[in-house]
Formats: structure tokens, sequence, C-alpha cells
């Protein structure tokens, strides 16, 4: 593989086996025969410098090369001189010309196949000493023996070694404040005779326990282990309970043998007898850990990329899905998991009527919904629908984005299919989506990303998440389950929309009665009174001109359509309507205009009067707190309890620039700056 050493700059190899040569940039044929003659000794006298670090083994090597017989050298270091003279004349004079100093004295392969050749007699030659249970140390012969029932008291009774006393003549006459004990019998008796005890029971307990589960203690020579890394038929007390199966496991672990032998066979780790047995393991420590939830079809296509990552290290990928599932699956496998399904398929509809209206109200037409193609997609977090090497490029933008990326990959699959699926109806889609095209996941996780960061994040908020409950007004967007199933598009919280408004990322429509609107508005806003508008009409120029201009720039600009009104049932049906006249990023003002005058007062002023009307061109602003503020007309009084110079508040009048933008502008920026504890203004 490497060309005689000549391919690779470094020696290859464990340390204990590499030859002086190797150690001191040298290499070639004679260095592997160096190393089988190591692996031949090793074999015959046990392992070689276990406890010892690599540094030291290279420089125990390194030694050899004043040493006569390196094997010999070697085996009395390890006090092992003696086993290594009981082994065959024949195999001990193979290993010594192995372990020859100088390269060119040591035996070609050639010459070791043919010494080999003869020597195999086909029979069983004893180097070590037998293996089994009579070969084990006597204190895990006797632990064993313990489990399997044994007890030491009863035998030792029945072999009339222990007397027993009366238990009232063994409890003490004082006990001192030391703690010392004065008077009482003790029932144990001292006897030199040998008591016989036999391994039959134990046997007969462990015969229907394979080999393998006792590793390490009976076939390998190991330092001491933690208890936690003991097999479980070393840590249990009860042997036959080790493998008898857990009653309310038994109906799901049915299941998982069904499932497993379809779980990704593409794949070499997966596709064999090992890697099936890896993840049911997998699936069955799961389970017993989080008794709250149950086995869902699919479970097993969310575990198998962490075993494919970690097929060698099985803890890490139990502790990778236990991680996992907290996070981005949060109550997904309760039995009854119906309520977080629709949460779910709810907010993923809202971020396709947010981002893709068009298709949207396509497939909403023809009946196509969520339910029918996308619950694989988010129950296993897409690793059911697309191979591993796919999955392990989503996950990783996955971890970095955080919970919400799953809702706009799939819309980044719709919009991989948007020309099919625009051009298709229920049958077609349903035979589409049966069979799922290749994916460009490269480009879908890129387009996924720029949605979820381009995204206020409270239009995804989802109540069935393990995140932090959200307290502050300005941050809630918490709406009943009945009431989300009906809205296509998402709400958005003050905050949010504060930030955008400030940002000028957002055009506000403002569908309440001119009465109202005209009394006072939010800054920039456009006025759609919800009365004249036409629903049935999918026209943006029926809204009028003004509303025509001011949504066609938001969409060029790629601005979020925010709708804001005194009621949501009124919101909710004219976002509707923009989404079905496939206006992009519409969303509602969660708690309407009520709300937002409430917690930012300073978002509003009165709108202009037309020419000639006797006010002034622009207000004046009286500025208060970020979260109480108040706007107020140079000529208006103010409302009772809206605080006046001189009780406490900061006010400062200015004379407002000269445009709406600007004037905007500055309000945000100076009523960022000033601070009072006065009460809100009104």
């Amino acid at each position: 593989m490497t060309g005689g050493g000549s391919d690779v700059p470094f020696p290859l190899g464990l340390p204990r086996y590499l030859s002086p040569e190797t150690i001191l940039n040298g290499g070639g044929p004679p260095a592997d025969v160096w190393t089988f003659g190591m692996i031949l000794l090793e074999l015959c006298i046990g392992r070689l410098w276990q406890n010892l670090k690599p540094g030291p083994i290279l420089r125990r090597i390194l030694t050899l090369v004043h040493a006569a017989n390196p094997a010999e050298r070697i085996a009395r270091e390890h006090d092992c001189f003696e086993a290594y003279k009981l082994v065959p004349d024949n195999l001990r004079n193979i290993i010594e010309k192995c372990l020859k100093i100088y390269p060119s004295e040591r035996v070609t392969f050639a010459e070791l196949v043919e010494e080999l050749s003869q020597i195999n007699s086909k029979t069983l030659v004893e180097v070590k000493k037998p293996r089994g249970l009579m070969g084990c140390k006597l204190q895990y012969l006797y632990h064993w023996w313990q489990l399997t029932g044994g007890d030491i008291q009863a035998e030792l009774k029945k072999n009339g070694l222990i007397k027993n006393s009366p238990p009232i003549l063994s409890m003490p006459i004082a006990i001192l404040l030391d703690g010392s004990v004065i008077g009482g019998k003790s029932g144990a008796l001292f006897d030199r005779r040998i008591a016989k005890y036999s391994l039959d029971l134990l046997e007969t307990r462990l015969s229907h326990v394979p080999p393998k589960d006792f590793y390490p203690l009976m076939h390998e020579r190991r330092r001491d282990y933690d208890a936690v890394a003991l097999p479980k038929i070393i840590r249990e007390r009860d042997t036959s309970g080790c493998y008898l199966p857990v009653p309310q496991l038994d109906e799901q672990m049915m299941e998982i043998d069904v499932d497993i032998p379809r779980c990704h066979q593409y794949c070499w780790l997966l596709c064999g007898p090992a890697g099936h047995r890896a993840l049911k393991r997998l699936l069955k420590a799961w389970l017993l850990t989080n008794p709250q939830y149950v086995y869902w079809q699919g479970l097993d296509s969310l575990t198998a990329p962490f075993l494919y990552m970690n097929f060698c290290n099985e803890a890490r990928a139990f502790a990778c899905l236990s991680a996992f599932v907290p996070r981005f699956l949060h109550k997904f496998f309760l039995k009854d998991n119906s309520a977080v399904i629709k949460e779910y398929l709810a907010k993923f509809w809202q971020m396709a009527a947010y981002h893709e209206p068009e298709l949207a109200t396509h497939l909403h037409e023809i009946n196509f919904v969520p339910e029918l193609f996308a619950i694989p997609w988010f129950l296993t977090m897409f690793s059911h629908v697309f191979p591993l090497h796919k999955i392990v490029h989503l996950w990783d933008a996955l971890l970095v984005e955080g919970p919400s990326l799953p809702l706009f990959m799939g819309v980044g699959i719709l919009r991989q299919l948007r020309d099919t699926l625009l051009d298709s109806g229920f049958n077609e889609c349903i035979l589409l989506f049966s069979d799922l095209p290749e994916i460009d996941i490269g480009e879908c996780v890129k387009e996924s990303i720029e949605m979820c960061r381009n995204s206020p994040r409270s239009i995804c908020y989802r109540r069935f998440t393990n995140e932090p409950e959200l307290k502050d007004p300005m941050d809630v967007v918490e709406i009943p389950m009945e009431v989300l199933l009906t809205e296509i598009s998402p709400r958005i919280s003050l905050s949010d929309f504060f930030s955008l408004t400030c940002q000028d990322k957002c055009c506000v429509v403002d569908i309440r009665s001119n009465l109202l609107y005209e009394k006072s508005c939010v800054d920039g806003s456009v006025n759609v009174p919800y009365s004249g508008v036409h629903l049935g009409r999918r026209d943006l120029r029926a809204l009028g001109s003004s509303a025509y201009r001011a949504l066609s720039d938001a969409t060029k600009k790629g601005k979020a359509v925010v709708v804001a009104s005194a009621e949501d049932e009124t919101a909710q049906l004219f976002s509707d309507y923009l989404v079905k006249c496939s206006v992009p990023r519409v969303c509602i003002l969660h708690g309407g205009i009520a709300a937002l005058r409430s917690h930012i007062p300073s978002l509003f002023v009165v709108p202009m009067k037309k020419v000639g009307s006797k006010q002034p061109p622009w207000p004046y602003s009286l500025v208060f707190t970020p979260y109480h503020v108040g706007v107020m007309n140079e000529r208006r009084t103010p409302y009772a309890g809206e605080a006046r110079e001189g009780e406490g508040a900061t006010i400062q009048k200015h004379r407002a620039p000269h445009s709406p933008a600007a004037l905007r502008r500055e309000r945000m920026s100076v009523a960022t700056v000033y601070h009072t504890s006065i009460p809100r203004a009104r």
C-alpha cells in the first residue's frame, strides 16, 4: 500500500510492532518481517508493553539494538522467559529469525512461507493455558457463581461449617460512645475444612449466553475497567433478567425488526447483520431511556445517520441521538403526537405561503395538503427521503441554523419542483412525491439558509419546542391551535415588526376604515379599507393606485408585507387575499393596531391633510422611552394621564425633517436615547 515505505514520509502502524529502522526513518519489506515476528511473539507470551505510552515503547525497541537475541530480551522484560522457552523450537526459531536487528539478516517472506508450510501439522499447539470458565480468575468465577444463585452462607450451613445462634444472643450488651460493642455472639465459626462447590449450576445458567457477552473479562487481558464499561451480564445481579424482553417493548421491537432490514440498505455499513444489530441496540436503548416516547416508523431512519458516522462508537451515536431529538423533534415521538404534527405542518404551510405564495395557492386549490407528503420529511428530518451523504450535508446546516431550518428546507424542496407542481393536478402530485425526483441538496440548503436568515424569527414560532417560554408581550405570537390551522399567513411579533420598521424593510397595509386611519396611523403605512376590498377579484390594481405601487415596490425590494387591522378575522381574510394575488412575504401583525399603539405609540402619526389645510404640513413629536413613547401634534392637548413638561419626563420638541422616511428614522433614533419611568402615554 505504501510502495515499500517510499510513498509516505512517516511510519504506519502501532508503535509496539515497529522495527528499529522504521523508527529511525527507514523501512521496507524487512520491516514487515519484524512486525510479523513481533505479532508471533505476542501470541506466544501475551500483550507487549501493555501499560506504556508510545514514547517509552519506542525507546524500549531502540534499546534492542544492543541485544544479541531481541526475542529473549523482550520475554525477560515481560517476566515471560519460562513461557517463551515452552514455545516449540521450530516456532521459536522463526520468531528469532524475524527479530534480527540488521534487516539484511532477517528472513524473507518467501522463506517464511516455506518454513511455516513445513511445520504445519494441522494440530493445535497450546502456547497458552486453555481459556473458559476454569481459565478465569477465582474472583470472576465466584462473582458469576453468586449471580447464578449461589449462596455461600447456605453452602457453609449445608456442610456444617456455620452454626447459628438465637438472634437474642447475638445482640450486644452495650454500645459505647465511640461505637465499640461489648458482648454479643457471632453466628459464624471458623473451621479449616474445605468445602467444594459445583459449577454445574453456573454452566447451565450461562449456556444461553454467547461468549462475546463476557468480553473483556474472559477473552483478553485488560486493565481494570469501570463498572459502567462492564458487560450487562457482569453488572446485573440476575443474569436471566438480562436477556428477558421488556414487556412494554415487545410490540415495538417487533416493528423495529420489520423496519431495520429496509433502512438505508444501500449503505455497506448498515446492510449487514452487524449494522442491523447495532441499529437495533441503539433504538432499544433510546426507547428504554425515554419511556415517555414510543417507536414511530421512521425513527430507524433518524438513527441511521448517527450510527453511520459513529459505527465504531455506539455510545457516541446514542449520545448524538439523545441530544438531537429534544432540540429538533421535541414531543414528536409521543404516543399521541397529533397536535405536534398538526402545528408543525401548519407552520410549514405558512412558510410556503410566505415565500412561494403562487405555489402554495395552487396546491391549496387542488387540495394537496402537507399531510399527504410532508410528515416523513419532518418526522425523520428528511433522513427517510434522502440518502445518507445528502443527510450529512443537510444536518450540518441544521445544527448551525437551528430548529427553524427544516421548515425552510421543505419550502426549498417545493421550490425546486415548482414548475412541475404548478402544471400538475392532484393525482400527478401524488405520483411525483411517491417517487421524489433528484434534488440538488447543495442548492436546496443554500436557499433554505437564505430564507431562514431573511425571515423574521417570530413567524416560525411553535408552541411545542424545547426553547424557553416567551414572556415579553413584544415577542409573544402564540395563538390557539384552531386559529393557527385556519390562517395561511404567519404572524409577526411587535418586536420583529419594530425592527423591520426601523430598517425600512417592511410595507405596512392598514385595513381599518378611513375614519380610524385619519385619526392616527403607522408612519409610512398604506390604507386599504377592508370594507372596500372585493376578495373574489385577484388583481392588486383593484386596491387602488397607491396600494398597488406600494405592494409592487415591496415585492421588488424584498420587503415584508405586514397586514395591520383592528380585528384578527379581517386581517386573516385580507392576508389570504394577498397570498392568492401572489404577493410574497405577507404576514399578520399579532395583536393588531391596538397592541402596537399600546406598546410602541411612537410609530403613530396623524396623516397629512390635503393641500389647503390649516394644519402645518409636518408634525412635531413628543418623545418618551422606547417602550412608552407618545407622539402628538404641536397644537394637540395631551390626554389625561399623559406626562407634561416638568413632571419627570424628558421632552424634546424638534422640527421634523423634510421627508416621512427621514422623520421615521429620526423618531426611532431619538426614541432609543431618552429613558424615563413615567406611566405609559395613552
